[in-house]
């Protein structure tokens, strides 16, 4: 599995249960008889037309704005990345589709392990954070903790491939919901939508395929719902269930000392309140890094005149004018700050547009469990 583990579930509400990830256990008597039947996975033939067609439909629009650049006799950055991006697709369809062969060809050994899906899923959040940016995309998470009992490797490629597939339909925030508390034959996870375009075409995409495959060697039932221009994907993974009395089962601090350490990192926090400011230094404690507390913008803007952190966390009640200033004037002198705002109430753990790029917003409620890995995301895609 690529990157390394990323710690603190992104929870909703008011989470309960132990977060777990790590300790091999045995996979759990599942009766085959109650679970929905795989898709019907495409034939080769058409997969491989399939294949085919999208491959050509990136490089002609490739071709299409080759010729119009070389009409025009010059390049600007946005065609550049333009071009880069259809080539881009061109070569992820035939990636995929080696992935397609390789998991058809039962090249792979599955194992069993007991994994902590919210902090697998933020990892694979934190892995796209840069096509997060470039497609500007708004996230709304409410992943509540939950321990599954699946292949660690295909169960992030399976999360990979679902997010890739749900972000090239993309036209609205996207809504990841795991509610664990929900859950009577399985653990649900959820991806909600609004699609461009919602036919055949657009959705049944190599990327599905992939994902569909996925799903099947993993004996995971799949849902797809489109409504009302809504769109709906709907996962669900085998339960762990509690783990056994004095297994070796890893916590939210262990799954974060696997994450990029942020000792030498110098965070700075602007909160007004006390007990905010105490409800922050105790989530980020165990971060290990240098961490200054200042409590209004103005002495913010005093500290920084001497020396720039390397995150700035605020309560949003202290955004405004001011506070604009003092963040733009930082990110012209240190693009890479990372920024994360702590909201007045609620749950939710949202990536939204602000001022001249996108944040991350931690609800006051999810503070102690989201706010590290929310940290640790915006410093890795500012990076």
């Amino acid at each position: 599995m690529p990157g390394p583990a990323i710690a603190g579930a992104v929870p909703g509400g008011n989470p309960t249960g132990a977060h777990t990830a790590g300790a091999v256990v045995p996979w759990p008597f599942m009766d085959l008889s109650d679970i929905p039947a795989a898709p019907e996975l495409a034939d080769p033939q058409a997969l491989l037309a399939q294949l085919g067609g999208e491959v050509a439909r990136s490089l002609s629009r490739a071709l299409e704005r080759l010729a119009a650049l070389q009409a025009s006799g010059h390049i600007d950055a946005r065609s550049l990345r333009a071009l880069q991006f259809e080539v881009e697709q061109a070569r992820r369809a035939g990636i995929v589709a080696q992935q397609i062969v390789r998991l058809r060809a039962g090249a792979f050994a599955r194992a069993s392990e007991r994994i902590d899906l919210a902090a697998l899923l933020h990892e694979a959040l934190r892995q796209q954070g840069r096509e997060i940016a470039r497609r500007r995309l708004q996230l709304r998470l409410n992943l509540m903790p939950a321990a599954v009992a699946s292949d660690a490797t295909l169960l992030y490629a399976l999360l990979q491939a679902a997010l890739d597939w749900a972000f090239a339909l993309a036209a609205s925030p996207l809504d990841l919901v795991l509610d664990a508390a929900a859950a009577t034959g399985g653990v649900p996870l959820s991806i909600r939508l609004a699609a461009d375009a919602a036919g055949p075409e657009a959705l049944d995409t190599m990327a599905w395929r992939l994902l569909e495959q996925l799903a099947s060697a993993l004996a995971i039932p799949l849902e797809r719902r489109c409504s009302g221009g809504r769109l709906t994907l709907r996962l669900t993974l085998p339960g762990a269930g509690p783990a056994a009395a004095g297994s070796a089962v890893e916590g939210t601090d262990s799954l974060l000392s696997l994450s990029q350490p942020l000792a030498g990192r110098h965070l700075l926090v602007v909160a007004a309140r006390r007990d905010t400011r105490q409800r922050l230094r105790e989530a980020l404690r165990p971060l290990g890094s240098m961490i200054d507390f200042v409590p209004s913008v103005e002495v913010a803007q005093a500290f920084c005149a001497g020396a720039l952190p390397h995150a700035l966390v605020y309560e949003a009640g202290l955004g405004g004018e001011r506070f604009d200033r003092l963040r733009d004037a930082i990110l012209a002198r240190e693009p890479g700050l990372a920024l994360v705002c702590v909201a007045e109430e609620g749950s939710w753990v949202e990536v939204r547009n602000e001022g001249p790029r996108q944040l991350t917003s931690v609800g006051r409620d999810a503070v102690a469990q989201a706010l590290p890995a929310a940290l640790l995301f915006e410093l890795d895609r500012q990076a």
